[in-house]
């Protein structure tokens, strides 16, 4: 006779044999610039709905994005990874990850959180490294607006309004990155700019839009949810009459 624990491991073992299935059996598209890189199925997806598993992806997204505008940031201004007492660009980038994968607060702050330290990192006061500084408040934020979390499961709440806020906040951080000039007139971090060719390197308002773009996605799924709930509740209601069985003799 199976045990319990024995039954969840063939339940679970069922459920991954049937994603990989489904998997297997999608059609075929031209691939010349690419697949797409989804992530293995795991045992912790059968506590997540499709929400909470949009959520974890776009944040897991989110924050590589942020890691990217890192790099190009710190190869258009290699003076904030020396200000910031790093040896290398990459030691820089190296910290950054380890502070966000550990969820530390960023020293350089000076205990800001969230939308002060967004605003700290970019006013003409802060004189640390401003490439790791904005980023880290950044991700702050955006923890934040998710309720704390990078991951989320069944008993998680994911609030569309902060969601929402979150991408507005990221679209005025871009434009404070392209507008904003220190004392001297000089920008406070070089990024977007067009050549004297005309040639225009838009790299970073691309990532931001990427940003920005799959936290509306996100903010939309999760007020459609709330809605839904409601429907499918009168839905169920209104139809219940047309469900009962009938009787043949």
């Amino acid at each position: 006779m199976s045990t319990p624990r024995a039954t969840r491991h063939v339940l679970h073992a069922l459920a991954l044999g049937m994603v990989a299935l489904l998997l297997g059996c999608a059609s075929s598209a031209p691939t010349p610039r690419g697949e797409v890189k989804g992530s293995p199925a795991n045992h912790g997806e059968l506590a997540q709905s499709e929400l909470n598993r949009a959520a974890t992806l776009a944040m897991r997204d989110n924050l590589h994005s942020l890691m990217r505008l890192a790099g190009k940031l710190y190869r258009r201004n290699p003076s904030q990874w020396r200000t910031g007492g790093a040896t290398s660009r990459e030691q820089a980038l190296a910290r950054i990850q380890s502070a966000i994968d550990l969820q530390q607060t960023w020293p350089a702050l000076q205990g800001r959180r969230d939308i002060d330290a967004m605003a700290f990192a970019m006013s003409r006061e802060f004189m640390g490294d401003r490439v790791a500084a904005l980023v880290m408040a950044t991700v702050d934020m955006l923890v934040t607006a998710h309720g704390g979390k990078t991951a989320f499961y069944l008993l998680d709440n994911i609030d569309a309004q902060h969601i929402y806020n979150a991408a507005r906040n990221v679209e005025i951080a871009a434009w404070i990155l392209a507008q904003r000039r220190d004392d001297r007139g000089a920008p406070l971090l070089l990024a977007d700019d067009i050549a004297a060719d005309g040639t225009r390197n838009l790299s970073f308002e691309r990532e931001f839009g990427k940003i920005i773009a799959r936290l509306d996605l996100l903010a939309e799924l999760a007020d459609e949810r709330l809605r839904r709930a409601a429907i499918n509740y009168v839905q169920s209601l209104l139809g219940a009459g047309l469900l009962q069985f009938l009787p043949v003799r």
